[in-house]
């Protein structure tokens, strides 16, 4: 077959040739641009892991900062609480002391309303006697007509008043 002859010879020296071409460009970029392309990769690694270890180091940094925060919080939070309980216990202290002070103001007027209330009693009684006396005398006198001497009614009073 004429055909398959002719392929082989036009070909063969193309082929060559080929093989030649695709030989080169593989050193060529190979030798050549493979080195720059592996320093590039290179440097893109060595760029993200130097990002990395800044990020890591600024989220510890970060976490301290977070803790030494929660820190001074609950610290705040505990000398707030403290300082309220303290603040409670001197306002109950206080009122306690004024509770005390205002009963023993309040004990002191009640003494002195209820002395004064029994000399005012012990007045009276003492008036309602002698009124009591003296209409007593008038009363028999004009019941029934004889006189009482004053002793002696303010002694029936006494022992009516006491019965």
């Amino acid at each position: 077959m004429p055909q398959i002859s002719q392929i082989a010879a036009t070909y063969a020296s193309q082929i060559f040739w080929l093989l030649i071409v695709f030989g080169l460009i593989y050193f060529v970029i190979g030798r050549g641009m493979l080195s720059k392309i592996e320093g590039t990769v290179d440097a893109r690694d060595q760029k993200i892991a130097s990002d990395l270890a800044i990020a890591e180091a600024a989220r510890a940094k970060a976490d301290e900062t977070e803790a030494a925060y929660r820190a001074s919080m609950e610290e705040a939070r505990a000398a707030a609480l403290k300082a309220k309980v303290e603040a409670k216990s001197a306002a109950a202290l206080d009122a306690e002391k004024r509770v005390k002070a205002v009963d023993a103001e309040l004990a002191a007027k009640m003494a002195a309303a209820d002395a004064s209330l029994k000399a005012a009693q012990a007045k009276a009684l003492v008036e309602i006697e002698s009124v009591a006396a003296e209409a007593a005398q008038e009363i028999v006198a004009k019941v029934s007509g004889l006189t009482v001497d004053k002793a002696a009614a303010e002694s029936a009073v006494k022992a009516a008043l006491t019965a």
